[in-house]
């Protein structure tokens, strides 16, 4: 047995006083460590409390609260008047490390012991940054977010007492119904609840139509401005990417039917109201001969309807799958983002027989969304709430939608042109002479406003920024269009 002041605890304990998990944690963990790790073999009394403060410079009490919270995990015994013990585990490593210099348990490992791919496409194009001011590619104000009444609904729903027997379910019937009377009536479908998919975002939404549709080395059509989320969730299929001419009309259906012609293209994925990132809408002309085409080739199209809550005009331009009826598009879209975050859902609108495959993968990638939240969403829509929040919300984003524009155009019509979308949460900029927008990134950041890269547009055809508008304030955009108008000239 090894006597108390004969163990260097300082080698292999060690305490962080900037660490939100409290000292005497701390201290357990890293004794529970030591003993799993046979520094302190069973039977090894420890010092008391009073010597082991002085040894790691504690107070007392912090001694004893971690020795009580040791012997509560069956580390160690504490016997009155004789001391505190290590016990026997049956988990403790036969082999002993040979010196306390060989190992250090302070530290997790930093790489794994075994090899694997590791993808150069997913690497994670997010930035961190501290500055006052920021753009996005569209997002809304959740200053602006209503929280209050999906709060009040929440509680109420837990106090019924038929809530309980909702907790397993797997499929909330009445959710569904009302989600598919509400899209049938603001996009003009003609689905039931067994045409709707829900998931927790666009991108599980999109992975799913990707797992379900391709096949390795498929090929798939983008727009030659694109998401880059979707494409790269369509590299991780390893499939074949080509890309589709755009213009002031959306996609070129002329320069589809060439590609067509020579590559078996099994998917197109684009957004018809409002294209990803240029804001534009596609033409109703080109709209007739995309479904035309994708009977002729027999290629599926994604249609992705991002923004359709966020349209600024009493007549909004319905999606394909509004009049496609032979079953080759799949419509997906997001509902509720203008609530709590929690209560932000996405869907995908299909022909049954497809629904039911994507709930079998759905399943074993997240099997529930939360009943009661579902609950609050349908009545939500029952009641009108929804329609009203939107209402608001869209008079709101329109009048900062005109105010962004036309300070853009007074500041920066010199330098870039600028396009006035029909809706959606972003403008399209783009720059008459070629500058560097990295380094335009740089010099905003040096004064106050961050632009991410991913806003960013920039080959040998374009020089280009998606802006997003919605989140910002009136004194926000005029101080962001000044920072723009000073870097750019």
């Amino acid at each position: 047995m090894n006597s108390p002041a004969e163990i260097p605890f300082n080698s292999f304990i060690e305490i962080n006083r900037e660490s939100e998990t409290a000292i005497y944690l701390q201290l357990a963990n890293q004794f529970a460590k030591a003993i799993q790790l046979g520094y302190l073999p069973s039977g090894t009394k420890l010092p008391g409390t009073r010597q082991l403060s002085l040894i790691f410079n504690l107070h007392r009490n912090t001694i004893v609260a971690s020795f009580q919270e040791l012997e509560a995990q069956g580390w160690i015994e504490i016997v009155p008047n004789k001391g505190s013990f290590i016990l026997n585990q049956s988990i403790q490593k036969e082999q002993k490390v040979n010196s306390l210099s060989d190992y250090s348990i302070h530290f997790y490992p930093k790489r794994t012991g075994f090899s694997f791919d590791q993808s150069i496409l997913l690497d994670h194009p997010y930035e961190n940054f501290t500055e006052r001011l920021y753009l996005t590619d569209g997002t809304i104000d959740h200053r602006l977010a209503e929280l209050k009444i999906p709060a009040k609904l929440y509680s109420t729903i837990l106090k019924r007492k038929t809530s309980v027997r909702k907790i397993n379910q797997t499929n909330n019937d009445y959710f569904l119904k009302n989600l598919a009377n509400y899209l049938n009536l603001t996009r003009g479908l003609n689905i039931t609840k067994d045409n709707i998919l829900v998931t927790k975002s666009s991108e599980i939404t999109l992975f799913l139509i990707a797992q379900i549709v391709l096949k390795k080395n498929d090929f798939v059509a983008i727009t030659d401005l694109s998401y880059y989320k979707s494409n790269m969730i369509f590299q991780t299929q390893s499939v074949n990417i080509k890309q589709i001419k755009t213009d002031e009309f959306g996609l070129d259906t002329n320069h589809l039917r060439e590609v067509c012609k020579t590559f078996p293209i099994r998917m197109i994925y684009l957004s018809t109201h409002h294209h990803y990132p240029t804001t534009t809408t596609l033409s109703s002309e080109r709209r007739i001969e995309l479904l035309q085409l994708s009977q002729e080739f027999g290629f599926v199209i994604i249609e992705d309807d991002y923004d359709f809550d966020y349209h600024f005009t009493n007549h909004p331009i319905l999606p394909l799958a509004s009049t496609e009826q032979n079953g080759m598009v799949i419509y997906t879209g997001k509902f509720g983002d203008y609530l709590a975050p929690g209560y932000r859902i996405s869907f995908l609108i299909a022909p049954e027989n497809f629904v039911q495959e994507a709930k079998k993968h759905l399943s074993i990638l997240d099997q529930q969304f939360d009943p009661f939240i579902e609950q609050v969403l349908g009545e939500m829509i029952n009641e009108g709430e929804i329609h009203r929040i939107l209402k608001k919300l869209r008079k709101e984003y329109k009048e900062r939608q005109q105010y962004f524009y036309d300070k853009l155009k007074k500041e920066l019509s010199n330098t870039a042109e600028i396009i006035q979308p029909t809706g959606g949460l972003a403008i399209w900029v783009s720059f008459k002479n070629r500058i560097n927008l990295m380094e335009l990134k740089k010099n905003c950041a040096e004064n106050g406003l961050f632009i991410p890269q991913t806003i960013l547009y920039q080959n040998k055809s374009n020089t280009a920024m998606r802006i997003g508008f919605a989140h910002l304030n009136y004194n926000e955009i005029d101080d962001v269009i000044d920072i723009l108008k000073k870097e750019l000239k």
